[in-house]
């Protein structure tokens, strides 16, 4: 699916409320999850250890970091809606409401559901507020609900 395409902040007020789009799949590999673990220190072995995982975890295999998945947003995001002109930059402001109530486990495909939440002027930008549902092919649950807060400047 392609990116919805807006010209300027301003008009994304017309979004407001709505889903905007919903991202492509993206696989969560054991190599990426193997790689955050190094970049993050963050080596626990329900992570990184498949054998172990298969028969002490109760997911039946490694999962990813939960903030693996929060990072994905980002690129999530743009998979869904792109500023083309009046931005200098932008740029991740922060996060409210993160919760992560299922797994991703490894192999598995996620993408996300993007709701537009709100849009205001700040001096010298324009601040968006998006709720972002990170799901996991198969998964009736989500495993990774955010709202994102992104500010472009101009």
């Amino acid at each position: 699916m392609a990116p919805v395409i807006v010209e300027t902040p301003d008009s994304l007020k017309q979004f407001v409320g709505k889903e905007i789009g919903v991202s492509e799949w993206l696989t969560v590999t054991q190599e990426r999850i193997a790689q955050f673990a190094e970049a993050t220190e963050d080596r626990q072995w329900i992570h990184l250890d498949r054998e172990r995982a298969a028969r002490e975890s109760p997911f039946g295999t490694t999962i990813a970091h939960g903030f693996l998945t929060l990072s994905l947003i980002s690129r999530f995001m743009k998979d869904v809606i792109q500023v083309q002109s009046a931005v200098g930059m932008a740029i991740n402001y922060g996060l409210n409401r993160v919760r992560f109530p299922s797994p991703v486990r490894a192999g598995s495909k996620i993408r996300a559901r993007v709701t537009l939440l709100s849009v205001k002027e700040v001096p010298g930008t324009y601040e968006a507020a998006f709720s972002v549902t990170v799901e996991s092919e198969g998964s009736e649950k989500p495993c990774c609900v955010a709202e994102s807060i992104v500010r472009y400047y101009h």
